[in-house]
């Protein structure tokens, strides 16, 4: 049972456990889950936790704070579902750097029909690191992938010009490689993946996919610790899609979150599935590389896979009663 000293914004214990469990269900890198909550009668606030941030991939919390955005859209979504309009404020408190949003009662307001179907989508969406088919993405469904961005004030690039498609095809080799030529990110990445035993979080081995083919088109990371079988054969034109918005810094990265969560349920939506080339925006040098090779101003903030592919399981998810902070919130 959630313990709390108030009802968060009217709801019942029961609505609350829905709530948060439905902003948990976000995607993070390694699947972490780098997010907490605070509920007062007024509001429930986001939080990043730092001591799961990933120190050697991640070391500046850029990722941390996507992975908190995207949670927050969750959260927006299934206040909406249960007839909350959600007014949120980013980034509310500088003397509280971790305070990611403060969300509070906005009046009533029942989900649109877009908004019910992302809310459905959000149990089914899981990143898929298997492979996929090679039929192609539809127009329709690229169009509403880019729509799903920039509804969130990012921007959605799809790389489909071949020149682009074989150096972004480089780029992420050589970013997989560098990675893994350093022990502390080995390490880092043994720890938080390829387990057999119960835990909630991390990514188990049973949900890493078989290794690809040495000479594949697109690098994927082996999440198994080499234990994913017989080598098979990957997708050779996956939809190639590069999130960015306008620029680096907490605000912005959060709202690549939000944006990412959005296009991510829309491909759910769409009987799509995803995962990433985190490896990519990760190697700074290579990140700034792809900038150039897009042609744009705007950094890339996450670099994603998508096509279609069978269902796969989800990863494990934090206990709800896990999630909660239980010092008091400091009113405004």
């Amino acid at each position: 049972m959630i313990e709390t000293s108030a009802r968060p914004l009217g709801l019942s214990d029961d609505q609350l456990r829905l709530v948060l469990e439905t902003a948990g269900r976000a995607p993070s890198l390694h699947n972490t889950q780098p997010w907490l909550f605070r509920t007062a009668a007024d509001r429930i606030e986001l939080y990043s936790d730092p001591t799961r941030r990933l120190w050697v991939a991640d070391p500046a919390g850029r990722e941390e704070r996507i992975a908190c955005g995207a949670a927050l859209l969750n959260l927006r979504l299934a206040l909406l579902g249960q007839g909350i309009k959600p007014v949120v404020s980013v980034l509310p408190d500088p003397a509280r750097p971790d305070l990611v949003a403060t969300v509070r009662h906005g009046g009533s307001r029942r989900a649109g029909p877009e908004q019910r179907r992302l809310l459905d989508a959000v149990p089914r969406r899981h990143t898929n690191r298997r492979p996929f088919t090679e039929t192609p993405v539809p127009t329709t469904a690229r169009y509403a992938l880019r729509r799903a961005a920039l509804e969130e004030g990012a921007w959605l690039h799809l790389v489909t010009e071949p020149g682009q498609r074989v150096e972004t095809s480089g780029l992420a080799r050589t970013a997989h490689e560098r990675q893994m030529a350093d022990p502390a990110f080995a390490d880092e990445l043994q720890h938080w993946t390829g387990h057999g035993e119960a835990r909630h979080d991390g990514v188990p081995a049973a949900a890493g996919g078989p290794l690809p083919w040495p000479n594949a088109t697109w690098v994927l990371r082996d999440y198994t610790r080499g234990a994913g079988g017989g080598q098979t054969g990957y997708e050779s034109e996956p939809l190639i899609a590069v999130l960015t918005v306008h620029s680096d810094g907490p605000r912005e990265e959060i709202r690549a979150g939000v944006a990412m969560q959005r296009v991510l349920l829309t491909a759910t939506d769409h009987g799509l599935s995803a995962s990433f080339l985190s490896q990519l925006v990760e190697v700074a040098e290579v990140r700034e590389t792809l900038r150039r090779l897009l042609q744009g101003a705007r950094p890339p903030q996450v670099v994603m896979r998508i096509g279609y592919g069978l269902p796969v399981a989800g990863t494990p998810r934090r206990p709800t009663e896990d999630l909660l902070r239980s010092e008091p919130v400091t009113t405004d």
